[in-house]
């Protein structure tokens, strides 16, 4: 889940700072003239260049969600929502539910409301696990377990000296951790084995987001193969499956 609240968003006609190499920042995309109130943020809301709230903070809700239920590839995939707050240029939704279902009968759900504020079980943003003998939220680098009657039977803080993500942080909601993910990421170089989170991981998950907006841009369910993560029988959909680049920037294996 992720709850923050964003605002009005207009794209004005600009020149080009002196200091921004334009050509270089926009890469793969297709080339669109400059406008003021792209850069650095708002690029996150508009499809050339980026994937809205659910690739933007989504990803590592999900990430984590994956990794405690020990999932995958997905069945099926469905997401609704829309832009709803504010009639202004975003092109991705402020508000989304995407849901995610895998082999096992385990379902993933992510929620996201850009542009209301209100926390859910006291959080803006984490990730909750329902199970058959209680439930578990978890962010702020703490846990918290609960029985089915809802009764808190264990409370866990944080062991990071209180880094935590700050999800109203546009430059980075995990600046705070930064410095454990690159230690990781050196240790793993030294002793020749694999990151926390390596790229086949990370791959999963945002593969399951992008399937989400995927199915909320063709306004239905997809159906995917759960061996390798491929949308089956929907050739509207499969054609979102890759991008379009700018000539030159194609890339090549």
């Amino acid at each position: 889940m992720v709850h923050k609240h964003k605002k009005r968003n207009f794209l004005k006609p600009g020149n080009v700072p002196d200091w921004l190499d334009y050509d270089l920042w926009q890469g793969p995309a297709p080339r669109v003239n400059y406008k003021d109130g792209l850069i650095h943020y708002n690029w996150h809301w508009f499809w050339n260049w980026g994937t809205g709230e659910a690739l933007n903070n989504g990803t590592h809700e999900v990430d984590v969600a994956r990794w405690g239920l020990g999932v995958d590839f997905p069945t099926r995939v469905s997401s609704s929502g829309g832009r709803y707050h504010f009639n202004d240029d975003w092109e991705t939704p402020d508000t989304q539910v995407v849901t995610i279902d895998y082999p096992g009968k385990v379902t993933l759900l992510w929620e996201n409301r850009s542009c209301n504020g209100r926390k859910v079980e006291g959080q803006e943003r984490g990730i909750i696990f329902y199970g058959e003998k209680g439930s578990l939220d978890t962010g702020d680098d703490a846990y918290k377990i609960y029985d089915l009657q809802g009764k808190l039977i264990e409370d866990v803080k944080p062991k990071t000296g209180g880094e935590s993500l700050e999800g109203r942080n546009t430059a980075s909601p995990s600046l705070g951790m930064d410095s454990l993910h690159m230690a990781d990421f050196l240790e793993a170089i030294r002793n020749n084995r694999r990151p926390n989170c390596d790229v086949e991981l990370g791959y999963k998950s945002c593969l399951a987001m992008q399937l989400g907006n995927i199915s909320w841009r063709v306004g239905r369910d997809l159906k995917i193969d759960p061996k390798n993560g491929y949308i089956i029988g929907d050739k509207d959909a499969q054609k979102l499956w890759g991008r379009t680049y700018e000539k030159g920037w194609e890339p090549k294996i």
